[in-house]
Parts: C-alpha cells; sequence; structure tokens
C-alpha cells in the first residue's frame, strides 16, 4: 500500500475493522518512542498522518484510531495500528472493543476485496 526508505504501510491481514491498516518502520525497533531518535519519530507520524488521511478518505470513518500495540513477548516490533471506525457503531462497541476479534470476529472480506481497497488507498496518498 505505502513504502519508503523509512517505513512500509499495508492493510492488516485479518481486520476487525474495514481499512485497518498498520505503519512499521523499516529498522527494528521494540520501543514506541525511547528507540527513535526527534527526527525519526516525527518522520514515521509524518507517514501515519498521510496514511490516516487517506485511509479516511477510502472509507467511512467517524473516528480514525491510532495506537501502537506489542509487547516484548509478541510482537516486538514497533508498529501502529490505523483503524477507521466506521459511523453509527454503538458506543458499547467503540474504542477497544471495535478491535478485539475474538468479540467481534474478523471481517469477512475476499483478497480481491482488500487489493481494491489498498489500491484505492495508495491513490489517494
Amino acid at each position: 500500500m505505502y513504502e519508503d526508505d523509512t517505513a512500509v504501510a499495508f492493510l492488516d491481514r485479518f481486520p476487525t475493522l474495514r481499512g485497518h491498516a498498520l505503519v512499521a518502520p523499516r529498522q527494528h525497533r521494540e520501543r514506541v518512542v525511547e528507540d527513535f531518535t526527534l527526527d525519526e519519530y516525527l518522520a514515521l507520524q509524518s507517514v501515519i498522518h498521510r496514511v490516516g488521511r487517506a485511509l479516511a478518505n477510502a472509507v467511512p470513518t467517524e473516528r480514525l484510531y491510532v495506537l501502537s500495540l506489542g509487547s516484548a513477548q509478541g510482537n516486538r516490533h514497533v508498529h501502529w495500528h490505523l483503524a477507521p471506525l466506521p459511523p453509527g457503531v454503538p458506543y458499547s462497541e467503540q474504542q477497544l472493543a471495535a478491535l478485539d476479534w475474538e468479540k467481534t470476529g474478523i471481517l469477512d472480506s475476499s483478497q480481491d476485496e482488500q487489493a481494491q481497497l489498498a489500491t484505492r488507498i495508495r491513490e489517494l496518498l
């Protein structure tokens, strides 16, 4: 979907929300703030901003969630989740509940649908 010398962005393989994407630095980093210089961090945040704007224009979005998840036990590589919450989701199903695949399930979307969405987002970047 997006890549440059410092970062890659791609759609989540198992999304709970349509358009759920990840942005990750190319270099391995484990701590979301401490492992980056200010310039490196701001460069990544610029990519997150660009991808987030494209996502919000590609799919109906009431709120764009941007968060970094992971731990030393799993998903050690720093990455940010960009998850567009669609309009009309009841409050009890928003925020972290919207990302809980055990409760919401994984979206049923074909590889072709994901590829079309990735193309649309890339066009909007």
